[in-house]
């Protein structure tokens, strides 16, 4: 039974893919997770605190919203559910390497690294629940759209 079990988590990891919301380890925020044209791009959906992206080292960004921000950036197959690209990390207001990985279907291992010598991650938990509050409003076409422009 167990074996059935293991099969169809494992199965459904790599249907899915990560796309989808997803809880941030401290569960302050969502990220959505959109696959636009075979490229995975991850915004924020939701915060539990509204925030602005102040660290951001573009002067002219730093009074936007975080809602929407990019920050899971042009990450491409890796091998077997998992992706490589860049992670954008707010709270330095800088992009580092970085890559995801479906470790289950409901647990997504996000990992970034400085200059390549200095790595972290946590994991995610895929978001259930309704969020409360206010969430972006974008279809995952509009995401698409938008990221691109920017990046």
């Amino acid at each position: 039974m167990l074996a059935v079990c293991l099969l169809s988590s494992h199965a459904f990891a790599a249907e899915s893919g990560p796309k989808g919301d997803w809880l941030v380890g401290n569960k302050q925020a969502r990220i959505r997770i959109v696959d636009c044209a075979g490229t995975l791009w991850g915004v924020i959906s939701w915060e539990a605190t509204p925030g602005f992206d102040s660290n951001n080292p573009d002067p002219a960004k730093r009074t936007r919203s975080m809602l929407g921000v990019s920050i899971v950036l042009g990450m491409k197959p890796a091998g077997r559910n998992k992706w490589a690209g860049s992670i954008y990390n707010s709270a330095w207001g800088k992009i580092f390497s970085g890559g995801v990985s479906l470790e289950k279907a409901d647990t997504l291992r996000i990992t970034g690294c400085l200059l390549g010598l200095l790595c972290g991650g946590e994991n995610w938990s895929h978001a259930t629940e309704p969020a409360s509050g206010k969430t972006l409003a974008l279809a995952d076409e509009d995401i698409c759209k938008s990221v691109t422009a920017e990046h």
